[in-house]
């Protein structure tokens, strides 16, 4: 019987507050089982490219990516933010290790092709090094992962941290029972945007559909659930969409969501 993986994603909603921050490390730290973490750090990023007196740009909520972005987002997604999470998460008896995707080559990804955009130095993923973070998993590692990747000619690419997320679920698929989490500032999906409580609690192919025909599932929302199903077309056992509160097991209200 496959052991089960939690692989949780969490954004600058949760890593730029620091009580926020404390509280999720908790939760996460109590996680039962084997365990990723994915996180991001766009906001910091943009604070510090501004004091440094660099320009910060973004098309469609991408970021561009020149050589000086590039070298403040190292700084700020593979230095402080990823160094400061694992720390907290010591503290709390996790033990965690720092990654971008360039260490021990675990993952590899190719520079965008130039179309309408150049998004400069952004990946697109080819893969992840499965056997790799198995064998940190098995030594009691958590690996803690930014939201980086490399092309393996030297080049480190900054890429988008949901769909790391989604690609580490996918390719430890074969040998884990995968769930998702994607931790963001709503509790779920919602019925209604302007209430909390209106979580639809499970989504599947049939209600995905009946919510996109409805609107209820539209603009910022859409691609979160697009990448939701293509994770559960490809080996992903579940993924679960809300707060940081759905890490409690105590806690039932978010979206749930399967074939």
């Amino acid at each position: 019987m496959k052991k089960k993986l939690s692989v949780v994603k969490i954004g600058g909603n949760v890593i730029e507050n620091q009580a926020e921050l404390e509280k999720f490390i908790r939760l996460f730290s109590d996680l039962e089982g084997l365990k990723i973490l994915v996180h991001g750090g766009g906001k910091l990023a943009t604070q510090l490219a501004s004091k440094l007196g660099v320009e910060s740009k973004m098309v469609g909520g991408r970021r561009i990516t020149n050589r000086e972005t590039l070298d403040i987002i190292t700084m700020v997604y593979a230095g402080l933010t990823n160094k400061n999470i694992v720390a907290k998460l010591q503290a709390n008896h996790c033990n965690a290790i720092g990654l971008s995707g360039a260490d021990a080559d675990s993952i590899q990804a190719h520079k965008r092709p130039v179309k309408d955009i150049d998004f400069g130095f952004v990946g697109d993923l080819d893969g992840v090094n499965t056997k790799i973070i198995s064998n940190l998993m098995d030594a009691g590692l958590t690996p803690v992962f930014c939201a980086m990747s490399h092309d393996g000619k030297g080049q480190l690419l900054n890429t988008n941290a949901d769909t790391i997320a989604s690609e580490l679920a996918i390719g430890l698929g074969d040998k884990y029972m995968t769930t998702l989490y994607y931790c963001f500032e709503k509790p779920g999906v919602l019925m209604d945007v302007a209430d909390d409580t209106s979580v639809v609690k499970h989504i599947d192919n049939k209600k995905y559909k009946e919510l996109l025909s409805t609107g209820i599932i539209a603009d910022g929302m859409l691609p979160k659930l697009e990448n939701c199903f293509h994770a559960l077309k490809n080996n992903v056992e579940t993924v679960c969409l809300g707060n940081m509160s759905m890490l409690d097991k105590n806690n039932a209200l978010y979206t749930t969501i399967t074939l």
